[in-house]
């Protein structure tokens, strides 16, 4: 692929075409060991070879992360005041990542980070019906009229009821006396909301789309009050057990291809 120069280094993590254009000036760049003074240049993406002060420059088009997004994290891009989840990927080339999806600022786990909006799109369009698993803990005790009304569609207060979910009851058990699976990553918050219960359930919802707030307003309407939420899997894509909250990795070949495959 033939691009700019300018473009090429500011997409690679080189700052703005402005800066850029300031490390051309200075003659800090080469291109095929040649210096350019012109931001202009055409460079091929796959057989040039750009360097700045002496570093080689190795362009991608995309990048493609995992993360166990952390609670207290908003899902976003930038934001002039908050942290988010792209602020946390330390490594990154791209200028133009974003989170595919969202997940609430107390939500945690899964979270695919990237700039291929192809790919963004096909995961998360209505009519391609992908997969969303997710661990969740809600006050009281949930039974088998909970696990029909989820199958069947909720009333959450849209136009639409939602679409047939999946629930599955793990174990229900008294508040204060924990299972011993894991908590909200803001312990005070989780234990502030179990002391408002006498017993905890914990179960599995699998949901095909992606409304606002949608599990815990599933579970509002059943009487219920979410008190920990994390996503497991999107489509083919599971969470890295390995990965701590606020940890991430680059998605392996193979589970990209999956992803690509699976929609």
């Amino acid at each position: 692929m033939l691009i700019r120069l300018d473009k090429f280094l500011a997409d690679t993590g080189y700052g703005t075409r402005s800066n850029v254009k300031q490390f051309i000036k200075k003659n800090a760049v080469l291109v095929d060991n040649v210096k350019v003074t012109k931001p202009d240049v055409k460079v091929d993406t796959e057989k040039t070879v750009v360097s700045v002060n002496g570093k080689e420059v190795r362009f991608e088009e995309f990048e493609y992360y995992m993360m166990n997004k952390p609670a207290g994290v908003i899902s976003a891009s930038n934001d002039e005041r908050e942290k988010t989840v792209v602020d946390l990927i330390s490594e990154k080339k791209r200028r133009d990542l974003f989170p595919v999806g969202r997940l609430d600022r107390d939500t945690v786990g899964l979270l695919i980070i990237t700039n291929d909006g192809k790919l963004s799109q096909k995961l998360l369009a209505p009519g391609k019906h992908v997969e969303k698993v997710y661990l969740v803990k809600v006050t009281g005790k949930l039974d088998e009229e909970d696990v029909k009304a989820f199958s069947e569609g909720l009333d959450i207060g849209d136009e639409k009821l939602t679409k047939p979910a999946g629930l599955s009851i793990l174990e229900v058990y008294e508040a204060g006396k924990d299972a011993g699976t894991e908590k909200a990553s803001s312990e005070e918050i989780y234990e502030d909301k179990c002391m408002s219960t006498e017993f905890i359930t914990e179960a599995h919802v699998t949901l095909t789309e992606g409304r606002f707030h949608q599990v815990k307003r599933m579970f509002e309407a059943r009487g219920h009050e979410v008190i920990f939420l994390k996503r497991l899997s999107m489509g083919s894509l599971k969470l890295d057990e390995k990965l701590s909250e606020g940890e991430y990795r680059r998605l392996t070949p193979e589970e990209i291809t999956s992803l690509r495959g699976g929609i």
